[in-house]
């Protein structure tokens, strides 16, 4: 009997992720390599254990009998893998990389400046910042905490709030003195459109047209700078611009608490359980600009 070629488990990786996926292009992004790399770990598994994973259709693959029937096993190693590497990050030092996964505003506005005012606390620690409007996936290590604006819903995962972020309408002086029939509105892109500061901004414009949408807060604040239109804004963004004027009757409409969320396996890091104090501390002291 000839002996079977020995998996890459990585292979099993990439397996998982076009699965997942169900597109080269796709799969190559998430796992940040190129498509032809991709395309050629599936065909290394494919020949290793002599089966056809996927059908190639010109855009999709599709998996195959034999591939849906492993896919569940091959999940099963992904979930220990990162298990594996979530324990071993819990059993780490004081140095190394923490990723921080955050809103792109607060995250370059609030939570750069302060950290790098606080270097010594974390001299042997690289802080690597994701910040992106989608949650990041903590189960799959996308990042080890997280700043979220609501309560973590997966199982699992621990969660502390650390501030309120409140929101005003703020836009330029001119649009203050016109009647509010006449006002058009800044607002937050289809990413966020259930947001509960999209769906304050709906009941209130009520029906009054939109002239521009970014799920980027710092795009919004630019547009409402440029006179685009009123928008519903984070305090700590509105108040520090000296071209906008918060409206009076509407100066404080929404708060939404800050979330610190992690998950259990890696909380006892020492070095992300002091990237966590840090941030905790920061978020704290810049309540009032917060709030």
């Amino acid at each position: 009997m000839t002996k079977p070629s020995p998996l890459d488990w990585d292979d099993i990786r990439y397996f998982v992720e076009l699965a997942r996926q169900g597109g080269l292009s796709a799969a190559a992004r998430a796992l940040a390599v190129e498509h032809s790399t991709v395309s050629r770990r599936i065909g290394m598994l494919e020949a290793r254990i002599g089966l056809r994973l996927f059908d190639r259709l010109p855009k999709r693959w599709i998996l195959t009998a034999e591939g849906e029937h492993l896919l569940a096993y091959a999940r099963r190693v992904e979930d220990e893998a990162l298990s594996f590497a979530r324990a071993g990050t819990g059993a780490g030092t004081l140095r190394g990389v923490v990723k921080v996964s955050a809103p792109p505003a607060l995250a370059s506005t609030l939570l750069v400046p302060r950290l790098a005012a606080l270097r010594s606390r974390w001299p042997a620690i690289a802080i690597e910042i994701v910040a992106e409007v989608r949650q990041a996936n903590l189960y799959r290590r996308e990042a080890d905490l997280a700043l979220r604006l609501s309560r973590p819903e997966e199982p699992g995962l621990a969660g502390r709030p650390l501030a309120q972020m409140g929101y005003g309408l703020y836009a330029t002086p001119d649009w203050f003195a016109r009647p509010q029939a006449e006002w058009e509105f800044v607002g937050y892109g289809e990413a966020m459109k259930t947001s509960p500061q999209q769906k304050w901004l709906d009941r209130f414009g009520a029906g009054r047209p939109y002239a521009f949408w970014s799920n980027n807060a710092q795009s919004m604040l630019a547009a409402c700078r440029a006179g685009l239109g009123v928008g519903l804004l984070p305090h700590f963004l509105g108040r520090s611009d000296s071209l906008l004027a918060v409206h009076p009757d509407h100066a404080q409409v929404l708060s939404r608490p800050i979330w610190l969320v992690v998950h259990p396996d890696v909380r006892r890091s020492p070095r992300v359980t002091l990237v966590a104090e840090l941030l905790a501390e920061l978020l704290a002291q810049a309540g009032p600009v917060l709030a």
